[in-house]
């Protein structure tokens, strides 16, 4: 399985218990539907796990632009690690990690 180019993942490093969090990602995708051309090239999906559990689901389809960006919030109480995982229909992927600390 061949790789994906590197997601961008803007997460803080840090919160406060109760605290909401604001998480961005961005990954260079062009996303091709095969309607202008001979070529379809599609990323298919984006898992998000919080600690080993599934916190984002996310299916693209054909109306996904380039380069999808996503932000999404989550209410933080403990110290977490955060896996990401972007996957297209060729069966690249891509992985980008991140872990924030509660204190």
């Amino acid at each position: 399985m061949s790789t994906l180019n590197a997601p961008r993942i803007r997460i803080p490093r840090s919160a406060r218990a109760g605290e909401v969090i604001e998480i961005r990602t961005l990954i260079e995708h062009p996303m091709e539907t095969g309607l202008q051309g001979p070529r379809r090239d599609m990323l298919t999906r984006l898992l998000v796990r919080m600690n080993g559990e599934t916190l984002l689901a996310a299916d693209f389809r054909n109306g996904t632009s380039a380069n999808p960006y996503h932000v999404f919030f989550v209410r933080m109480e403990r110290t977490s690690s955060f896996d990401f995982t972007w996957t297209d229909e060729a069966g690249r992927s891509a992985r980008a990690e991140a872990r924030v600390t509660v204190g």
